[in-house]
């Protein structure tokens, strides 16, 4: 099973940065079975969904000829985990990029109060990239209306 931690995209600016959405509901697939008394949405979930949406700058901005692999996380600030029920806003910013590797930061919103950062995120590169996959998955993740060329 994948688990795609956004719902979609909402702006783009190849490398620049991505905005997308996140709402946290109670059927999420990793609440099944996991809680007995209480649902919360563990933490560590907001740091794949941000790795997860500037992975896609990333790849978007080197028009689909490569991967992203997160491979370092610093300065990481998560708020306690929150019961599912609320949307999020999740914006990744990429610093600096190169054929081998990109370094970025994200961060999480809920009504406008952080609830997760990441400081500093390190990916690098797999230039063992099929770009006519990579475009499509982007298409059907970013949800409706995004197009790529090429």
């Amino acid at each position: 099973m994948r688990l795609l931690l956004y719902d979609r995209v909402t702006a783009l600016a190849p490398g620049e940065s991505i905005t997308g959405i996140k709402t946290f509901c109670l059927s999420e697939e990793y609440f099944r079975r996991h809680f007995s008394k209480e649902a919360l949405v563990p933490s560590v979930i907001f740091i794949e969904a941000m790795a997860q949406l500037l992975g896609w700058l990333i790849i978007h901005t080197h028009n689909f000829r490569l991967s992203a692999v997160m491979s370092l996380i610093e300065d990481v600030k998560l708020a306690p985990d929150l019961r599912p029920g609320f949307s999020a806003e999740i914006s990744g910013h990429l610093i600096s990029t190169s054929g081998s590797d990109s370094l970025g930061s994200a961060r999480m919103l809920v009504d406008g109060r952080e609830i997760a950062s990441i400081g500093r995120i390190i990916y690098v590169h797999s230039s063992m990239a099929d770009q006519d996959a990579l475009r499509k998955l982007f298409r059907y993740y970013a949800g409706p209306g995004w197009t790529v060329e090429g």
